[in-house]
């Protein structure tokens, strides 16, 4: 597959070519070859952050009434890892990276954290190619969509602040949260984070930071709590 592909998927043709280019190269890549002619994707990636957040605060906003909390709840579902590395998947994005050997050992281009960073790269090297409006596009045609699914499923709903309300109502206490491991490299971490209340572990998750595990660990503790009901 070639980056001609890509655009005519996206149906994007980009005016500077390296911007696309560099959506692709990890750091892993750079560390290995270290006169690569261009950087890694880290801050692409940080623009295209602000670039998704923006717009996905916009089109809530505009076709929605809800308060500010289930707003936020919406866009935190829509903006999570989880969601972009689907759409990655969708795409092939990861069939376009660079990567160190060692991360091609261990399946760096299916793994959901690069792949979401990835997305979020090409939001950004879409804006700094075409701007907002074109990024703005990219985004209502590609994850805009999703968000029907997540309002069907319900997965916008916080599973820490469920268990921590059912806790409060139920034991009149708040879960605490701890974390039982962590493993890989600096750059991708893995962290195991159980749920305890009063030293009772009520639930373990994983995820690639500790938000993402005790989010985790929380809706395995509500679905075990549901089970028992």
């Amino acid at each position: 597959m070639t980056l001609l592909a890509l655009q005519k998927k996206i149906g994007i043709k980009f005016k500077k070519q390296e911007y696309l280019q560099q959506v692709f190269i990890h750091r892993s890549y750079i560390n290995e070859n270290k006169n690569s002619r261009l950087g890694d994707n880290e801050r692409m990636e940080f623009l295209g952050d602000a670039v998704l957040e923006l717009v996905v605060t916009e089109y809530l906003y505009a076709n929605f009434s809800n308060p500010e909390g289930d707003l936020t709840s919406y866009r935190s579902a829509l903006v999570k890892g989880e969601t972009l590395s689907k759409i990655s998947q969708e795409l092939c994005l990861g069939d376009y990276l660079m990567l160190s050997r060692g991360e091609k050992k261990h399946g760096g281009h299916a793994r959901n954290l690069i792949l979401a960073n990835t997305f979020e790269a090409l939001v950004g090297a879409i804006y700094l190619d075409g701007g907002y409006t074109k990024a703005k596009k990219f985004i209502t045609n590609f994850l805009i969509p999703k968000f029907k699914e997540i309002l069907s499923n319900e997965s916008f709903r916080d599973a820490r602040s469920s268990f921590q309300e059912w806790a409060q109502e139920k034991l009149n206490t708040t879960p605490e949260y701890r974390v039982l491991k962590e493993s890989g490299p600096d750059h991708s971490k893995m962290f195991e984070v159980g749920c305890y209340i009063k030293d009772e572990l009520y639930g373990t998750g994983n995820g690639t930071s500790k938000q993402t595990a005790s989010q985790e660990a929380a809706k395995f503790a509500m679905d075990k709590i549901s089970q028992e009901n």
